[in-house]
């Protein structure tokens, strides 16, 4: 146990299975790099039994891949198996027939990318089928029994692997009252990030559920958000620290730079809020390249990571 002057929870997300127990059992989640080496390991697993196989029906559940979830990670997931299945699987598994094998999506709302702009969610779609996935939105999931997806409308689709990208939860601590939990199992707290009820403890991130006239259904669950919360409480722990008993505490607003989504090679969508701009296609693909190198800590850490997508770009090999 720990006594303390101020708390400050940012205890982060979790996947949500919305209380299915048999698809927590079943699918596989993606929140962790843990998460995705299973999803790795499995699909390789699958693979290399495939070839015993000789019943056709079992062959293309077992080569089927379903995706749940519309969102940035649900599309890249799908961009990405596609791609493999493309150029990479056929070449690692020469003796299976990869023409067998579906990549499906699953969108329960009536578009792909939903928090982005229009434009956004048509080319995301336009530019998933193009690489061959079957986007079928307003497709709520009902169960999965690790053989088969079992749809709302009663439909079913053979599958021995199914990616689950469709919802988060906040990791709430033991103890916080139940009261406080908002939709989304987020704690609920007030513009300077601190828990309701409370002067001295705070909740950010994914956790935190903060009503604005912007937002009145809360911030979206990004990095960005949790970043400038931080940085806010940050700031008024000091002015706090310096100024004992101070109640001019700054307010949070989120300062929203722009959304992103890569589908595939040469195959990106970005959406930038003021001016407000949307690109697509190669030039958003560079972008989004551009981005995530400078994110990158180290000039040597960039140079080899720069190295390596210019080899998968060349060679359409993925290790």
């Amino acid at each position: 146990e720990f006594t303390y002057d101020v708390l400050v929870l940012a205890t982060g997300a979790d996947t949500n299975f919305f209380g299915n127990a048999q698809l927590a059992r079943y699918a596989f989640p993606m929140k962790s790099t843990v998460e995705a080496l299973q999803i790795r390991h499995r699909l390789l697993q699958l693979y290399e039994n495939a070839h015993t196989i000789t019943d056709a029906a079992e062959l293309r559940r077992v080569l089927n891949i379903v995706v749940v979830g519309g969102g940035p990670t649900g599309v890249e997931v799908s961009g990405a198996l596609a791609e493999m299945k493309k150029y990479v699987l056929p070449k690692d598994f020469p003796e299976l027939d990869f023409t067998k094998m579906n990549i499906y999506l699953l969108e329960g709302a009536g578009k792909t990318l939903g928090a982005m702009s229009a434009k956004s969610s048509v080319q995301s779609q336009h530019y998933l089928e193009k690489l061959g996935v079957n986007v079928m939105t307003n497709t709520l999931v009902k169960d999965y029994d690790g053989k088969n997806v079992l749809l709302q409308d009663g439909t079913t689709i053979p599958a021995a692997t199914v990616v689950w990208a469709a919802g988060i939860k906040g990791n709430i601590p033991a103890g916080i009252d139940k009261s406080l939990i908002a939709r989304g199992n987020r704690i609920t707290v007030d513009r300077h990030c601190r828990v309701q009820g409370f002067d001295n403890i705070y909740a950010l991130g994914d956790l935190a559920y903060m009503e604005t006239p912007k937002y009145p259904r809360g911030h979206p669950q990004v990095a960005p958000v949790a970043m400038q919360q931080a940085a806010l409480v940050a700031g008024n722990l000091r002015l706090i620290e310096r100024k004992p008993g101070t109640s001019k505490q700054e307010e949070f607003e989120y300062f929203d730079k722009g959304s992103m989504a890569t589908v595939g090679r040469n195959l990106a969508v970005v959406d930038i809020p003021k001016p407000r701009l949307h690109f697509g296609g190669f030039f958003a693909w560079m972008i989004w390249m551009g981005l995530h190198l400078m994110l990158i800590l180290g000039v040597k850490n960039r140079f080899f990571v720069f190295c390596n997508w210019l080899y998968n770009y060349i060679t359409y090999d993925q290790n």
